[in-house]
C-alpha cells in the first residue's frame, strides 16, 4: 500500500532466507536432546523430526499448523513446570536455588554498562529485547499469518496480549530452570568435567540425573522439546510457502494459477524446505550457541522488514526507492554483524566471557579428577568493531540502518508529493507533517489495492471458464 511491489519481494527474499537459516536450528535443538537421553545419531534424528513434520505440515495445511501447534504448546509448558517443580524439591527448594546463584553471581541485576561489546547489560537486554520482540511479533510472517486468520482485528489484538502474556511466563521458567540447574552443578560444573561436550546438552542431562528415575518425566523432557520444535518448525513451513505463492508466484512474476495448482506448489516448496534444512543441520551443530545464533540470525530479517515499514510509517518523504536503499543497507550491516561474530566466535577470534564455575566435588560427588581449565581470552581490540558487538544491538541497528539510508536516499532521488499521500498508510504520530490537501487522498490506498484485487480475481475467473470450455470441447472434438 505504501511502496512499490518490488518493496514487498525484496522483504519476502529476507524473510525466505531468514527461515531457510533459521529451520535447521529448530530442527537440531530437540535433536540434540535426544540424542543426550539416547545416544542415537543427532542428524538421524533430525531427519525423522523433519519428515513427521513435513508430512503433516503438507497434508493439513494451516488447520494442521494450528491444532497440533496447541497441543503441543500445552505439552511444552507442561514439561517445563513438571521439571522446575520436580528439580526445586530435589535441590532443597527456592531458597537454596537462590543462595547458590547469587553465592555464584548469576543474579546480575546491576550490570549498567554503557559497553555495546559485553554481551548481557541491563540496557542491551532491555533495549535489544523489546526492539527485537517487536519487530518480529509486529511484521514476522509466521506470526501475521497467525493474526490474520482469526475472524476479527479484535481476536488479533486479544491473541497479542495472550502471546505476550505466555511468552513472559515461558521465558521466566526457562531463566529460573537455567538457575536451577546451576544450583544442582554448583560444585561440579558438567562443561568442565568433561561430563558434555557442548552447553546446549546441560539440560538435558540434569532432567536424566535428577528426576530421570521418575517413570514418564524423561519421556516427557523429550515431547515437549520435540513439540516446542515441531511447533516453530510447521509454522515456518506453512508461511514460508505462503510467501513464496503469493509474493514470488503471483506477486513478481503475476502468474495467476488455479487452486489446485496452487496447492500442489505449496506441497512443493515445504518438500523442498524439509530437504534444506536437513541438509543445514551440519552447519548448525558448529555455530557457538544455540540461543545466540537463532536470535542474530532472525534478527537480521526482523531489523530490516521492521526498518522499511517503519521508514514508511513515520518518514512521509519516503519512497520506493528509498525503501530498497534502506532495506539493502540494513541487511548488509545486520548480515555483517551476525555472520561476522559467528564466524570470529567458532574460529576461535573471539571468546565469549563467561562467569566463573567450580569443579571442587567432582571427585566426592561423580568420582572425576576434574580442574577448571583458566579460559585465555585473546585481545579483541584489533577485530573488526562490529564483529564485536553483542547480539542484542543487531536488531536495533539494522532498523536505524535502513530507515536513516533509506531517508536519505528517497530525498536524493526525489521525496514523495505530500499534497498526494494518503494519510491513512501514515503513523498518526507523523500526520502532523502532511499539508491540509493530503486530505483529499485519504483512503486511495486502499481502494488502489481492492481494484487490483478485484482485477487478479477476474483475470483468474477468466482463465478458470476458457479451461472449463476447453474441457468440454475436448470430447466433442475427440468424437467428430
Amino acid at each position: 500500500m505504501r511502496f512499490s511491489r518490488e518493496v514487498r519481494t525484496l522483504a519476502s527474499v529476507l524473510f525466505v532466507m531468514d527461515e531457510i537459516m533459521f529451520l535447521p536450528i529448530v530442527i537440531y535443538v530437540p535433536s540434540l536432546a535426544f540424542n543426550q537421553v539416547t545416544g542415537i545419531d543427532v542428524h538421524l534424528i533430525g531427519s525423522i523430526v523433519c519428515i513427521i513434520c513435513v508430512f503433516y505440515t503438507v497434508l493439513g495445511g494451516l488447520k494442521a499448523v494450528v491444532y497440533t501447534d496447541t497441543w503441543q504448546i500445552i505439552v511444552m509448558f507442561l514439561s517445563v513446570i513438571v521439571i522446575v517443580l520436580l528439580g526445586t524439591i530435589s535441590v532443597g527448594g527456592p531458597s537454596t536455588v537462590w543462595d547458590r546463584s547469587h553465592e555464584g553471581n548469576r543474579i546480575i541485576f546491576d550490570n549498567f554498562s554503557t559497553s555495546m561489546y559485553e554481551r548481557h547489560t541491563v540496557f542491551a537486554v532491555i533495549t535489544g529485547g523489546i526492539i527485537y520482540w517487536t519487530a518480529f511479533n509486529g511484521v514476522n510472517q509466521t506470526m501475521v499469518q497467525r493474526y490474520l486468520s482469526l475472524p476479527t482485528e479484535r481476536d488479533s489484538r486479544i491473541s497479542v496480549f495472550i502471546f505476550t502474556a505466555g511468552v513472559s511466563a515461558f521465558v521466566s521458567l526457562c531463566v529460573y530452570s537455567g538457575l536451577l540447574v546451576y544450583a544442582t552443578y554448583f560444585k561440579c560444573d558438567p562443561l568442565s568435567s568433561g561430563r558434555i561436550h557442548r552447553e546446549d546438552q546441560l539440560l538435558p542431562l540434569y532432567v536424566m540425573e535428577t528426576v530421570g528415575h521418575l517413570r514418564g518425566v524423561p519421556g516427557l523432557f523429550i515431547a515437549g522439546v520435540f513439540g516446542a520444535a515441531l511447533s516453530s518448525l510447521s509454522v515456518i513451513l506453512n508461511s514460508t510457502s505462503a510467501v513464496v505463492l503469493e509474493d514470488f508466484v503471483k506477486g513478481c512474476l503475476r502468474i495467476q494459477i488455479q487452486e489446485r495448482t496452487a496447492t500442489y506448489l505449496v506441497k512443493i516448496v515445504v518438500l523442498t524446505l524439509g530437504a534444506m534444512s536437513i541438509g543445514f543441520l551440519f552447519i548448525v551443530e558448529h555455530m557457538g550457541g544455540i540461543l545466540v545464533g537463532a536470535t542474530s540470525l532472525s534478527a537480521i530479517a526482523a531489523s530490516t522488514t521492521f526498518g522499511v515499514f517503519t521508514l514508511g510509517m513515520i518518514i512521509p518523504w519516503s519512497n520506493s526507492v528509498g525503501a530498497i536503499v534502506g532495506a539493502i543497507a540494513g541487511a548488509i550491516m545486520s548480515s555483517t554483524i551476525a555472520f561476522g561474530s559467528q564466524y570470529s566466535i567458532a574460529t576461535g577470534v573471539i571468546v565469549i566471557q563467561k562467569l566463573p564455575v567450580s569443579t571442587d566435588r567432582c571427585f566426592e560427588d561423580y568420582g572425576i579428577h576434574a580442574n577448571v581449565t583458566t579460559i585465555e581470552y585473546p585481545d579483541e581490540s584489533h577485530i573488526f568493531p562490529l564483529f564485536r558487538l553483542s547480539y542484542h544491538w543487531i536488531t536495533p541497528i539494522g532498523i536505524l540502518t535502513t530507515v536513516v539510508v533509506g531517508t536519505i536516499a528517497s530525498f536524493i532521488v526525489g521525496k514523495t508529493d505530500l499534497k498526494r499521500l494518503d494519510p491513512e498508510v501514515i503513523s498518526p504520530a507523523s500526520q502532523w507533517l502532511l499539508p491540509p490537501e493530503a486530505q483529499r487522498y485519504a483512503g486511495s490506498a486502499s481502494r488502489r489495492v481492492r481494484d487490483r484485487g478485484r482485477e487478479d480475481d477476474r483475470r483468474l475467473m477468466q482463465e478458470i471458464t476458457v479451461s472449463n470450455v476447453n474441457l468440454r470441447e475436448t470430447p466433442e472434438s475427440n468424437t467428430r
